[in-house]
Parts: structure tokens; C-alpha cells; sequence
């Protein structure tokens, strides 16, 4: 049976300069695990027994950046399912759009990262290495600019 976890794409608009494009003010928020390669990727996790895939990403942003829900929009119309194999065995990773009310507020990571970052959508796909994880951070932008 395929491993599923869910997650969060968590984002967060800059005060725009006036000439600047909206596009241009946002800055998604990456964690870098303390395990294995040190990868970054949103916060996310496995499903726990009785969660419903929505519960499990709020649950594990909470554990891994500190972030409740109430402080988070989540933005309708985005949904994403990705699948790839880790140790051979397939895994489903669910993730959902969400921005920041407040872009100020405090990131608090857990044990299973070591640093965080808010990057603009180059550099985010700079630091998340994998080929979906870049293609799916693009999608989310233009869903975004598509919104404005």
C-alpha cells in the first residue's frame, strides 16, 4: 500500500513595491529536514489513523513550523497530488495552498528541521531539488497570478 502524507504550501506577500508586480511580493516558505540528504520541502507528514488528509496538513505545519491554522487562509481551488517512490514503495503526497495573515509571524521548527527559508519562486525551486516539487511550486504561482 502506497505511503500518503499531506501538507501545506504556505506562501506570503511582501509589501508590494508600487511598480512591482503582485507576483513579485511572494515568498513560499521551504523547511530543511535534520535527516537523510537535508532536502527542503513544505511542511508535511503522514496521516495519522481517523485524520482526514486536510486535518493532517494543518497538524503537521503546526508540529514542524509552528503555525496554526487560524493564522493561515487556506486558498480554495488548489489541489495537488504527487507520487513517487521513496525506499521503493510508492508514496502519495497531498498539498494545499495557504497564505499567511500576518507575513510577520514567528516560523517555530521542530526537531525534524534544521533551518527554514522564505524564497521568491526562483529560489525556491532552486533549494527544493526535485523535478515535481519544482514543477508544482511554478503551478502554484501561476495558479496565483491567474487569481490577481
Amino acid at each position: 500500500m502506497a505511503v500518503r502524507a499531506c501538507g501545506l504550501i504556505i506562501f506570503r506577500r511582501l509589501q508590494p513595491a508600487p511598480s512591482s508586480k503582485v507576483t513579485d511580493s511572494i515568498e513560499y516558505l521551504l523547511l530543511q529536514t535534520s535527516y537523510g540528504s537535508h532536502h527542503w520541502t513544505p511542511p508535511k507528514g503522514h496521516v495519522d489513523p481517523g485524520e482526514d488528509d486536510l486535518q493532517t496538513a494543518f497538524r503537521e505545519t503546526q508540529e514542524e513550523a509552528g503555525l496554526q491554522a487560524s493564522q493561515l487562509t487556506l486558498i480554495e481551488g488548489y489541489r495537488k497530488e504527487l507520487h513517487y517512490p521513496v525506499h521503493g514503495k510508492p508514496k502519495t503526497v497531498v498539498y494545499w495552498l495557504a497564505e499567511m495573515k500576518d507575513y510577520n509571524t514567528e516560523i517555530k521548527l521542530s526537531e525534524e528541521h534544521q533551518a527554514f527559508q522564505w524564497l521568491k519562486l526562483e529560489d525556491a525551486c532552486k533549494f527544493a531539488e526535485y523535478e515535481d516539487m519544482q514543477a508544482t511550486l511554478k503551478e502554484v504561482h501561476q495558479f496565483l497570478c491567474s487569481r490577481e
